[in-house]
């Protein structure tokens, strides 16, 4: 007896784990101007550090990019990601959009600056690489994710730094390149791009980046989305497929998926893989009957539907599968 109390004093007299904690920060990047907006070239974001975060060697980074009309504490909330990264022991970077820059507090995945790789893009890639540095992060191990227009913006810093990231996830996006002012914006939203741009825009950033790039994507949409026509993802699954080297030239059609329908509960998905060579380029789902919201996020926050799959578990084994070559 005396020994089985002397054991259950040394387990109460152990450290318990540091609990995670939130943290703010600011960045600024010298290209970080946008074409249109006298905003500064800076942004704030929200820093999640995991549980025993101290025990963690070079943990994995991912950039946690919110939609319009949220700021990174809802969306944080609402995705339940502090509670992943307390599970699987990874760093998150939750940007914030500034209503000086846009007044819905959407990313201005549509200005020219950002989509080439400046404005906003320039200023999450400068705060991703500050994070990288300060928390001796795993530069293999760095993934970007986002919502609606975080999504779009998600997409450019995939295309635009593939360097930087291993794989991205796209919930409910458009295309990089998709639009490049506020009017057209809305077009491409409601309908998809036009004129073949997206797809050149893919080639173009292949060429630019070589041969050996690949950034796998995982593209996340629902069928009754009446705010980001559904259209949007099969342009996202080709800018991916185009960019990791598939056998898909501009305008041509896309070639046949691997596709299989998923029932984890009552709302299932169907997912749908595209190939470059043997390696996953995209992969599609598409969850029947979900409109814009974020697929099994907490119902109490905005733009989030309980009723289906959990979309940041998926997005975090999507993850987990892919690391970048260093």
């Amino acid at each position: 007896m005396k020994k089985i109390l002397a054991r259950l004093a040394a387990l109460l007299r152990r450290p318990r784990p540091a609990p995670g904690r939130f943290s703010l920060g600011r960045k600024s990047a010298l290209h970080g101007v946008l074409s249109f907006s006298l905003a500064p070239p800076w942004r704030e974001y929200l820093l999640y550090l995991p549980r025993n975060m101290a025990a963690i060697k070079r943990p994995p980074l991912v950039v946690w990019i919110h939609g319009c009309r949220q700021e990174p504490e809802a969306f944080a909330g609402g995705t339940r990601i502090a509670r992943y990264a307390d599970e699987r022991g990874f760093v998150v970077l939750l940007p914030r959009q500034t209503r000086m820059a846009n007044s819905e507090r959407c990313w201005n995945w549509f200005d020219r600056r950002t989509a080439g790789g400046n404005g906003e893009t320039a200023i999450v890639a400068a705060q991703t690489m500050e994070v990288i540095q300060k928390f001796g992060i795993d530069p293999a191990r760095v993934y970007v994710a986002g919502l609606s227009s975080g999504a779009s913006l998600a997409a450019t810093l995939a295309l635009r730094m593939p360097g930087l990231f291993a794989a991205a996830a796209l919930h409910s996006g458009v295309p990089c390149g998709a639009a490049y002012d506020a009017h057209d914006a809305g077009r491409a939203m409601a309908e998809g791009p036009r004129d073949g741009r997206t797809d050149v825009l893919a080639a173009q950033a292949r060429a630019a980046a070589g041969p050996k790039a690949r950034v796998p994507a995982l593209i996340l949409q629902g069928s009754a989305d009446a705010t980001v026509a559904p259209a949007n993802a099969d342009y996202l699954v080709r800018q991916f497929v185009l960019f990791n080297g598939g056998e898909l030239q501009p305008g041509e059609a896309l070639p046949p998926s691997v596709a299989r329908a998923v029932h984890p509960r009552a709302f299932g998905y169907v997912m749908s893989e595209y190939y470059a060579g043997r390696r996953l380029a995209a992969r599609l789902l598409t969850m029947p009957g979900l409109g814009h919201a974020w697929s099994g996020g907490d119902a109490s926050f905005d733009y989030c539907d309980d009723r289906y799959p959990d979309a940041t578990a998926l997005i975090c084994e999507f993850f987990d599968g892919h690391q970048r070559r260093v």
